[in-house]
């Protein structure tokens, strides 16, 4: 069994053994900072049209979910077993629902449609200021959108990449193997291969800033504080970085 105390030991037990009531809420209780943990990662870039009580519930869900299965006896985390749980029950839950209103979707296909003639005209990539002016649309809403169809193309590449003919998502599963299969293993090297040239052509900063919230994990503002530039700064940096990295993602998914 995993290295736990006495006091989490018994809890497993009465849960496992019993499906002590008790136990099972304690437990819950214990792991809910995984659940808001989560929710606060998948919502950055999430519309407004999304609660977060949604996202929690969904969460919880997958909460749950990690406690009927987990076996503490394997060699793993039930911190790490549940997080897989958490988040694929998540975006399981945004995927089957229509969570972007049509009205985005449309505005997405405008500013998709707006880089891609930008880019034809000044054979560059472009800024969400010129795509703004080219749409009459304010800066602000030019970052939303983009980062509400970023997200739109990570859910989209995690159903064609991941789904199984059992419904099940692979993102959620727990193997005993702890080797890919080959046609895993090479989809996820081209992508990191194409993601890691893209990424090097970001600005120093936008490098910087998409290692630190992606990779430390690290939060807007801790960044923020960290090369000591406000929130809204290290957005529009994120947001811009996400711009040029979108139409790579867009390919994934095609």
């Amino acid at each position: 069994m995993q290295s736990l105390n006495y006091e989490d030991q018994m809890l497993w037990s009465r849960w496992k053994e019993w499906k002590d009531p008790q136990a099972g809420d304690d437990l819950i209780r214990r792991y809910m900072p995984l659940v808001t943990y989560h929710v606060g990662r998948i919502a950055v870039g999430l519309p407004k049209s999304v609660h977060k009580d949604d996202l929690v519930s969904l969460g919880m869900l997958g909460l749950y979910d990690a406690l009927e299965k987990f076996d503490p006896g394997r060699d793993l985390k039930f911190d790490t077993y549940a997080s897989f749980r958490i988040r694929g029950a998540i975006i399981d839950g945004l995927r089957k629902e229509d969570w972007l209103p049509r009205t985005s979707r449309e505005k997405t296909k405008k500013v998709e449609a707006a880089i891609e003639k930008l880019e034809q005209r000044y054979l560059r990539n472009v800024s969400p200021s010129e795509i703004a002016a080219e749409l009459g649309m304010s800066e602000q809403d030019v970052v939303t959108t983009i980062n509400e169809g970023f997200f739109a193309n990570l859910l989209s590449i995690d159903e064609k990449l991941h789904d199984h003919e059992d419904g099940e998502n692979v993102q959620v599963m727990i193997r005993d193997d702890k080797t890919s299969t080959p046609e895993e293993k090479m989809l996820k090297d081209e992508l990191i291969s194409q993601l890691a040239e893209k990424i090097n052509e970001l600005s120093e900063k936008e490098q910087l800033v998409i290692s630190l919230f992606y990779k430390e994990e690290l939060t807007l503002t801790e960044i923020g504080q960290v090369l000591n530039l406000s929130t809204s700064r290290i957005s529009q940096i994120h947001s811009k970085a996400l711009l040029k990295l979108k139409h790579l993602l867009d390919k994934v998914v095609q």
